[in-house]
């Protein structure tokens, strides 16, 4: 599904240039284009039309970029950045008592726990 997805969005980013670049420009680029020369398009009735192919195409460009955004997100399954952002300037508290080890945050999947966060292991003695 994603495949398809980047392909349409591709398509339609490709089309959307193509018909932003057909348009014939009102002036104000320090004289160049514009004018009176007539253009490629100058009826203006195909003016209107490659104005509206231009909105209908922005329209689909930012629904496909949504789709592929929550397609993402589904596939990856983790928080984005800013979720992980806000859990790391969340407060930390430390301990109860003095001494004792403060409780060890929770880990978000797929990263590494720091090795200060994990319990002490018991000492065995080893070999006799």
């Amino acid at each position: 599904m994603m495949t398809f997805l980047l392909v349409v969005h591709s398509l339609i980013a490709v089309a959307l240039v193509a018909v932003i670049l057909l348009q014939r420009s009102e002036g104000g680029a320090l004289g160049i284009g514009g004018g009176g020369g007539g253009g490629l398009v100058s009826a203006r009735g195909a003016a209107n039309l490659l104005t509206r192919s231009t909105a209908i195409l922005a329209g689909l460009f930012i629904l496909t970029s949504i789709g592929l955004a929550f397609l993402a997100r589904i596939e990856k399954g983790s928080p984005s950045e800013i979720d992980r952002l806000l859990q790391e300037s969340a407060p930390v508290t430390g301990p109860a008592v003095p001494g004792e080890a403060a409780p060890a945050a929770p880990a978000v999947p797929g990263e590494a726990v720091p090795a200060d966060t994990l319990p002490a292991l018991p000492s065995v003695p080893v070999g006799d």
